[in-house]
């Protein structure tokens, strides 16, 4: 480049210099100066929002970058470098900004074994037991004539004198009919159905044995909080004791837990396939009407297709947890409002699936049909109805196959399914709970996926 050409170039510099890309679009490049501009002034803002003074050197960097690539125009500077410097801002505050600490992973090891042990042992089965339970009432507080405190449960006859108590009185428990010389487990359980611990400390469980002829006689008092939850303390109701006694008779079967899990597994299925088919019957003729091939003939129709379009992508772009929590204010908690929420979600994101499928088709057999007179109505029955079942079909399953994965996030904001109890068992703690989950979902999704795959690859 000779002087006379090097003047000019400076000058674009020196412009460059002062905004960033305008000497490279006073240079015809239009393009390059308005994605520099951009790139410089999300960083500046970044790095202001941050508040920062060191990251300012990146901004530095990629000004003078901006001035050498305006002076070598029209081949411009490496835009890797630029690339690097906006990329390493904009990662190293990331980093920054989401306190990004790897060794915190290993610092709180007693936290970490805690939860990873039980882990270790899913709560799902259990070895077979048979119960043995009984239970008799007893007024809280006195009344001027309590009932009397006996009852008889099968073969479990239970007595508790005297017949009333009130908070941390000393009361005695018999009982006859038990199995013999078998460890029992007594409870207090409130009108609302809490259960109170009668151990020491009343913070851990009471175990009597019974004697050679399934007899038993224990002290209990009556817990101190049995009345935490009465709207009137004052007023006597009826509390009950339970005697529990367990043994195991051989082999496996669900625990309690497992069943939940079970019961959560099959309503995340059945609240994933409403969903799915709710939204794919509304999505069909959302599909159509904002497909551009079929509605670009007319001002009216290409006036519904935008609508429609706008329409869709505004309520895709809505998370389908958000719909959740709207939709469990309204109806309540349970999986109808998570169904709720994925079926919108799903008529949304299936609406405009199904229009790409139809914008994609082959024209060919719409124009042969558009030739011999027929209307849009039977286009669309011989032409293009046709072409779209296989791929449509293929699009719903997949779309279950998400809606099975979301829907156990559903659960944690009160939609129902897995997700719900898997919330309830991490607030309480119970992560061999957790465990059992975790491996329930991942095997469902896991089967889910691999038919799905299969499926979608005979009809496609």
């Amino acid at each position: 480049m000779n002087k006379a050409e090097r003047q000019p170039a400076k000058i674009f510099a020196l412009l460059s210099l002062i905004l960033p890309g305008l000497g490279q679009a006073l240079q015809r490049d239009w393009k390059r100066g308005f994605s520099i501009f951009l790139a410089i002034a999300t960083a500046m803002a970044t790095v202001v929002w941050y508040g920062k003074s060191g990251w300012y050197i990146a901004i530095i960097l990629l000004w003078l970058w901006n001035v050498w690539d305006a002076l070598n125009m029209p081949r411009g500077a490496p835009v890797a470098i630029a690339v690097l410097l906006w990329l390493g801002m904009a990662y190293g505050i990331g980093w920054q900004v989401t306190q990004v600490n790897p060794m915190a992973l290993f610092t709180n090891t007693e936290r970490a074994q805690s939860i990873l042990r039980p882990m270790l042992q899913p709560d799902f089965f259990t070895a077979r037991k048979e119960k043995h339970e009984g239970w008799v009432e007893i007024q809280v507080p006195c009344s001027a004539t309590p009932p009397k405190a006996e009852k008889t449960v099968g073969d479990i006859h239970i007595r508790v004198q005297p017949d009333c108590g009130n908070l941390n009185e000393t009361l005695i428990v018999t009982a006859d009919g038990l199995w013999p010389n078998e460890p029992t487990e007594i409870t207090w359980m409130t009108p609302i159905g809490d259960v109170k611990l009668l151990g020491p400390g009343n913070n851990q469980m009471l175990v009597v044995e019974t004697d050679d002829e399934g007899h038993l006689s224990a002290v209990i008092q009556v817990p101190g909080s049995a009345l935490a939850a009465a709207p009137d303390p004052t007023l006597p109701l009826p509390h009950r004791v339970y005697l529990t006694q367990t043994r195991p008779i051989g082999g496996m079967t669900l625990s309690t837990n497992g069943q939940y899990v079970v019961r959560g597994i099959y309503e995340t299925l059945a609240l994933a396939l409403l969903s799915t088919l709710l939204g794919a019957i509304l999505a069909i003729p959302l599909g159509f009407l904002a497909a551009r091939n079929l509605m670009s003939g007319h001002p009216i129709l290409m006036g519904i297709y935008v609508i429609v379009r706008t329409i869709l992508n505004i309520v895709r772009s809505i998370e389908s947890l958000i719909l959740a929590i709207i939709f469990v204010i309204i109806v309540g908690l349970g999986p109808f409002p998570g169904m709720l929420a994925l079926a919108i979600h799903t008529t949304a994101a299936l609406g405009k699936l199904y229009s790409e499928v139809i914008e994609a088709i082959d024209p060919g057999p719409i124009e042969a049909i558009r030739a011999t007179g027929a209307n849009n109505l039977q286009v669309i029955r011989y032409a293009v109805i046709p072409q779209i079942i296989p791929p449509f079909t293929a699009l719903t399953i997949y779309r279950w196959d998400i809606n099975v994965r979301s829907s156990t996030i559903i659960g944690f904001v009160g939609g129902g399914g897995i997700g719900f109890f898997l919330y309830q068992w991490i607030l309480i703690g119970d992560f061999r709970a957790v465990s059992a989950s975790f491996i329930a979902i991942a095997a469902v999704v896991m089967i889910l996926d691999f038919f799905s795959a299969k499926l979608r690859e005979r009809l496609v």
